[in-house]
């Protein structure tokens, strides 16, 4: 029995947990274009509107929070259920990376570009041990065409971006090994997960065709289940939020699908780990728009970052 427990009802598309030591979750509300925080009694405090579309959040080496915006999705309701559809809303002008300080709701762009190109939709992120973090760029679905995504890497003081792979196909969750040694990368559409051996902050080594962007499959898993974000178990296993599976699929370093753990949502999105022995793992119900807390078997690793200042 895994104990689990419904923390919160009435979010709007709930994504990017962080789990905090007193035991209150931040969550970003992408249909309602917020960050909020997720008292441990269930009450639902809106920390800050920041417009578009906040998808994913971190904490940073300053204390501070960190936001992917990916600029907005079209959302209806099919009975119980919140979907997105394709194309943009009203005065969409591209994606971009926020920081957030949580006492006053007070925000800033670092970016929305990358050189020449603008962001697209970015969606996920992961700081690493030098205070710089990974994040994925989703791209966006238009009715009769796919814009692109990538993989990128940034400072967390706004000096400096790079794309480290592009293009890639819906790219969603990013996590890093526990060792720092590889960053992963899950896409949504294809329900596949690569991963890319670090050399340096920023820099991979890439692989050459037929990857078509340098990475190395870890795992496709077929029958249309379609992945989400991730966290990393401290054995370096992947705990995948997927999409249709209604699951967290947990998959090790090598490929090898573990077991898959039922959550009950069509849109099972994210997953994060807290608790005194990181053995809560938190998940995202983005569909029903609930948050759900579920004993894990193996503690979660803890990330580079993860206190408030």
């Amino acid at each position: 029995m895994d104990n689990r427990r419904i923390v919160a009802t009435g979010l709007r598309f709930p994504e990017g947990p962080v789990v905090c030591s007193d035991g209150s979750v931040f969550v970003v509300e992408i249909e309602r274009k917020a960050v909020s925080r997720v008292t441990p009694d269930g009450r639902i405090e809106v920390v800050a509107e920041l417009g578009g579309g906040p998808n994913g959040l971190a904490v940073g080496p300053d204390g501070m929070l960190y936001v992917c915006n990916n600029g907005g999705f079209l959302f209806f309701q099919e009975g119980e259920l919140t979907r997105m559809k394709p194309g943009v809303p009203e005065g969409y002008a591209g994606g971009y990376l926020q920081r957030l300080d949580p006492d006053t709701g007070k925000t800033e762009v670092l970016y929305d570009r990358c050189g020449d190109h603008h962001l697209v939709g970015p969606n996920d992120l992961v700081f690493d041990e030098h205070g710089g973090f990974y994040f994925t760029d989703f791209g966006k679905l238009y009715p009769r065409y796919r814009m692109n995504g990538g993989l990128y890497y940034a400072k967390a003081d706004g000096s400096y971006i790079t794309e480290i792979a592009y293009p890639m196909i819906t790219p969603n969750g990013v996590a890093l090994s526990p060792d720092g040694k590889t960053v992963y990368v899950a896409e949504t559409e294809t329900g596949r997960a690569w991963a890319f051996d670090i050399v340096a902050p920023g820099k991979v080594e890439k692989r050459p065709f037929p990857s078509p962007h340098g990475g190395r499959l870890v795992i496709d898993m077929g029958n249309y289940h379609r992945f989400g974000s991730m966290a990393v178990d401290a054995a370096g296993n992947l705990c995948i939020a997927t999409i249709v599976g209604n699951c967290i699929s947990v998959v090790s370093p090598t490929g090898e699908l573990l077991r898959q753990v039922p959550i009950g949502d069509f849109f099972t999105t994210n997953i994060a780990f807290g608790g005194p022995d990181m053995k809560t793992a938190y998940v995202t119900m983005s569909g029903t728009g609930q948050l759900m807390a579920l004993e894990w078997p193996e503690p979660g690793y803890k990330l580079s970052y993860s206190e408030l200042r």
